[in-house]
């Protein structure tokens, strides 16, 4: 497709994440513009009916058509670029699809588990991601062959992967939550993704101090615990 494309973007969105990594993988030249979700652009807000990131601006000459939501720009790309990261066979296909979704899902249960309010909340919402941890772990144990969830060939529900492991990098300096604890095919595969080269450059080297500080803003339990990390860093430095 010979066209001229723009990621709309926002630092820390998991979703805007899955599409770099796509563009990336494809061999895809594209412009990438962050904007302030807090403070959006007027411009956005025109081309935004949702309101949400991503976006993808793709212009034809002097003509322009904004696409909407993660996982029609991945179908897009598919079906406009080389180097197709869905399988061939329908079926695998349609397999393919439902994992993405539910790596959406798992998206949801994340921002539940950063934004829960108390302990008890915590707890639960803990429980319920290493429940679903558990589903992926059955999923790659019965399919697995390789490193990626087809096996050699990364595909998009690695693209899509990548960014939900991505928050444990953080979670994991913040306190053992035992997430995916006795699940060692996720966390293989959550290793070769983090050093999958389009998986690290989705991200600005400063990703994590910004998603930190993030979670600490939330009011929640989680960010409790950061604040009271932060107290008792000084005090353990000067003792």
């Amino acid at each position: 497709m010979t066209a001229r494309l723009t990621l709309v973007s926002h630092h820390l969105c998991p979703y805007v994440q899955r599409a770099a990594i796509a563009l990336a993988e494809k061999g895809v030249a594209f412009e990438r513009v962050d904007v302030d979700l807090s403070n959006k652009p007027d411009w956005f807000k025109a081309v935004s009916p949702l309101g949400k990131v991503p976006l993808l601006r793709v212009r034809h000459g002097h003509a322009e058509e904004v696409i909407i939501e993660s996982a029609v720009i991945l179908e897009f790309l598919e079906e406009t670029e080389a180097n197709p990261l869905h399988p061939a066979d329908p079926l695998a296909r349609a397999r393919h699809r439902a994992w993405i979704e539910f790596g959406s899902a798992i998206l949801n249960a994340i921002g539940r588990f950063y934004s829960a309010a108390d302990e008890a909340a915590f707890r639960h919402e803990s429980r319920d991601l290493s429940g679903m941890f558990a589903r992926v772990e059955a999923e790659l144990a019965a399919r697995q062959s390789g490193p990626w969830f087809a096996g050699e060939r990364f595909s998009l529900v690695d693209a899509v992967y990548g960014p939900v492991f991505r928050y444990f990098d953080t979670f994991d300096r913040i306190g053992d939550f035992g997430i995916v604890d006795g699940k060692p095919l996720v966390r293989a595969w959550r290793e070769a993704l983090s050093e999958r080269w389009s998986v690290t450059e989705a991200v600005s080297p400063d990703y994590p101090q910004r998603l930190l500080a993030f979670l600490q803003a939330r009011k929640s339990y989680l960010s409790g615990i950061i604040r009271r990390q932060a107290i008792a860093t000084p005090q353990a430095r000067s003792a």
